[in-house]
């Protein structure tokens, strides 16, 4: 099998309402998505989404990966995609680096691989069944009272766990904020507190020891020395997100006893071949983790999901659904969705998911 023809889109992703984070710094509203599909001699085709937070959540932004695929589409006509492996050196060799550009191709070789073996994903990744995982929702930063709202309506529609975005200078805000939100969560639910890198060491330390919450804290500072000098200065579990992108930085976190846990998103770190190495690294020292993307439709959560599915129950926290904070819907009931606070992969062979061609429109660039 060798591969023939590589074709992007374009897709506008407009959010439902604006969306902030990071204490408030960061605004979205619309998110810059890439679809890919490979084709092959063999009449078998695969699909990969990469889709960033928009252009100030980490460095990537959507023209890049198109410009990256201008570089390593024409080097990868001809290469055979079931070999995941040998695949991603050839992306790794043409273009060092931005491993973001590469996840939606490294995707599209996955589903063409269980297209071929007749199996899911979430078979290939190890698991014996299509678990249901437990989806998180996204809190936008707001007032205590707007955010708290905002948990309510996620808990009506089955979110059982929530990840609410806070931070910034005003460290009696913070921790009002936080005492608040907290008083008022549902029983039997689950708050983790998402800084996004927006507190500096010393805030951190002075917030998280002036309160008896044990929460969670995701992120709370920009690089993973500051989390790291924070981990062990303060009571409370740290997850680690935007400062991971390699597998050395995750080596790193561990060697510094930065986290307990971390996100697995496929986008941030090169795709699920990349993706899948650090989950097996992160089961072999003992982490828990959330496995999901950056952003994106249902194709780029039910790749995730897949991934989320197959890692051990005790290390698989929460995993957030991009897809339900947007306007649009290229896969209309199609791949992992919310149902009763979980979301299953399908068990039809490779990603599942066919996007609606219609929706898709016109390519932005076809390589053959």
């Amino acid at each position: 099998m060798r591969i023939t023809r590589i074709t992007a889109w374009k897709l506008d992703l407009p959010l439902r309402e604006p969306y902030w984070l990071s204490g408030g710094r960061l605004k979205f509203e619309t998110l810059d998505s890439t679809f890919v599909r490979i084709d092959t001699d063999e009449g078998v085709s695969g699909w990969g989404e990469g889709c960033p937070w928009g252009h100030t959540y980490l460095p990537a932004h959507g023209p890049g990966i198109r410009a990256a695929l201008e570089i390593l589409a024409p080097a990868l006509i001809g290469l055979d995609p079931r070999s995941v492996d040998a695949f991603n050196r050839a992306m790794d060799v043409t273009l060092p680096g931005h491993n973001y550009a590469k996840s939606p191709l490294d995707i599209a070789c996955w589903d063409i691989l269980g297209k071929v073996t007749g199996l899911s994903l979430w078979q290939l990744f190890g698991a014996s069944s299509a678990a249901p995982v437990p989806v998180n929702s996204s809190i936008s930063t707001g007032t205590a009272d707007q955010m708290c709202a905002a948990i309510a309506s996620a808990s009506e529609n089955g979110y059982r766990w929530h990840s609410a975005k806070i931070g910034g200078t005003d460290a009696a805000a913070d921790l009002a904020r936080m005492e608040a939100i907290s008083a008022a969560l549902p029983p039997n639910e689950t708050l983790t507190f998402d800084i996004n890198r927006a507190w500096l060491p010393a805030v951190a330390i002075h917030v998280l020891n002036s309160t008896a919450l044990r929460n969670r804290i995701e992120q709370p500072c920009q690089t993973i020395e500051q989390c790291a000098h924070v981990a062990g200065r303060v009571p409370q579990p740290i997850i680690l997100d935007e400062c991971l992108h390699t597998f050395q930085d995750h080596l790193n976190a561990y060697r510094m006893t930065a986290c307990e846990g971390i996100k697995v998103k496929p986008n941030r770190v090169g795709g699920l071949t990349k993706a899948r190495q650090i989950r097996d690294f992160g089961l072999s020292v003992g982490w828990q983790m959330h496995v999901e993307d950056t952003g994106g439709t249902a194709l780029a959560d039910t790749a995730a999901i897949h991934l989320a599915a197959s890692t051990p129950q005790h290390n698989r926290l929460a995993s957030w659904l991009c897809h339900y904070h947007l306007a649009v819907d290229p896969l209309p009931e199609q791949g992992a969705r919310n149902e009763g606070g979980y979301a299953t992969p399908p068990k039809m062979p490779g990603l599942g998911v066919q996007p609606d061609m219609a929706f898709l429109g016109q390519p932005c660039n076809i390589w053959e």
